[in-house]
Parts: structure tokens; C-alpha cells; sequence
């Protein structure tokens, strides 16, 4: 029984990631729909990639249904203490990042992760639609894979922390390296961040910690860029 149970998690672990990865599968028939070539102003491909993120909760959610309700009763049930929890390693985490990102900006000179240069670069090409995608969307999603689902698979706590994290990191650096391999040691801030949202989560036995911090920092960080 534990051995299909451990099967059947690795099975939504895998196409969690899968559709998470290739998402643009969701196009496809809007495509075929409405006659929508590759050139697609900046509001549309933005409405698209709303559009796939929505896809890709409305399924995690289906898979985790009832784990996810449970998850949600155990956060709200005790909440002041849940959010202290979650506010706690949230802090850490952020203060982690901001020193491994100034350590790597005096010694490397790399003027900042290229991830944060193109969200900002997107933000000024359409500030409401990226808070939608940024602010909301994207951590659901994000939470729903790294946190949720690994947490299901790894159930070890430092196996889980340091494997959520890495991955996460790695998956915000991922796809740089041409502009400079240094983009590697990126994978330090983004990767102490992903632990820490892991940690929370593992403390509380429940992913709407590290949901809604990731939330709290990707609305506040987009609102500051539109605002200056």
C-alpha cells in the first residue's frame, strides 16, 4: 500500500512538472480555435501565459483536491501561529537572498540575475497583466509543484528542503547561462529562498504558508517596479 501510494505521488509529481514545462500544450487548441499565428502582440501572449497558468493550477488542484481542502483547514485552523511560522522563515529567507545577492554583485559584478531583468522587463511592457501572472498566479503554481508535490514524494525533511530548493533555484537561472555561466551561483539566492518556503511548509504540514509569502513577496517587489 505505501508502495503505490509513493508510485501513484511520483506519477503527480511528474506531470506537475511536465505541464508546468510545457505548457504552451495549452495553446494549441486556442490556436487551432482562433487562427492565432506566433506574432501576437504583448498583451496577448501575456493573456496566453495568464491563461496557461490557470490550466495548470485548475489540474494540480484536481489531482490534490482533497489533500489541498485538508492543507487549508490545518493553516486557517490555527492561523496567528501558522503565519508567524511562515512570516519567521519567510524573513529568513529573504535576508538570505539579499546577502547572497550582494556577496555575488561585489565579487562577480553581474549587475543582478537575469530572471529579475526580464520580469522587469515584461512588467514595464504590461504592469497588470504581470501583477496577475506574478504577484498570483505564478507562485499558486509554483507552490503547487515545488512545495506540494515534492513534499509528497520526499517526505525526509532535509531531503525535501534541500531538494525543493535546489530546484527551484535551478529553475530560475536555467536558460541565462548563454549570457554569462556565472548566472550558476544565482542558484544560491534563489535556492536559500526555496528552502526556507519549504521549511515553512514542512513545520506546518500544509503549502498555503509558502503560498501565501510567495504571494506577499512577488505582488510587493512587481507593485515597487510599476510604482518607480
Amino acid at each position: 500500500m505505501k508502495l503505490k501510494i509513493t508510485l501513484i505521488n511520483i506519477i503527480k509529481l511528474l506531470i506537475s512538472f511536465l505541464i508546468f514545462e510545457n505548457s504552451n500544450i495549452f495553446v494549441i487548441p486556442l490556436k487551432w480555435i482562433f487562427n492565432l499565428n506566433d506574432k501576437l502582440s504583448t498583451s496577448a501572449s501575456y493573456i496566453l501565459t495568464t491563461y496557461k497558468y490557470v490550466c495548470i493550477i485548475i489540474i494540480i488542484f484536481l489531482m490534490y483536491r482533497k489533500e489541498l481542502i485538508n492543507e487549508w483547514k490545518k493553516f486557517t485552523s490555527k492561523l496567528g501561529k501558522n503565519v508567524d511560522i511562515a512570516i519567521k522563515y519567510y524573513f529568513i529567507g529573504l535576508m538570505g537572498m539579499m546577502l547572497f545577492n550582494i556577496i555575488l554583485n561585489i565579487f562577480l559584478k553581474l549587475g543582478g540575475p537575469q530572471n529579475e531583468k526580464q520580469v522587469q522587463s515584461m512588467i514595464d511592457a504590461s504592469p497588470i497583466l504581470m501583477l496577475v501572472c506574478a504577484g498570483i498566479l505564478g507562485p499558486i503554481t509554483e507552490e503547487l509543484i515545488f512545495r506540494k508535490a515534492f513534499k509528497n514524494v520526499f517526505t525526509k525533511k532535509w531531503i525535501f528542503i534541500i531538494i525543493s530548493g535546489f530546484v527551484f533555484g535551478a529553475m530560475h537561472i536555467v536558460g541565462y547561462f548563454d549570457n554569462s555561466p556565472l548566472e550558476i551561483f544565482y542558484l544560491l539566492p534563489y535556492g536559500f529562498l526555496g528552502g526556507c518556503l519549504a521549511v515553512m511548509d514542512y513545520e506546518v504540514d500544509s503549502v498555503f504558508p509558502s503560498i501565501s509569502m510567495h504571494m506577499l513577496h512577488n505582488t510587493v517587489l512587481t507593485l515597487i517596479s510599476i510604482l518607480l
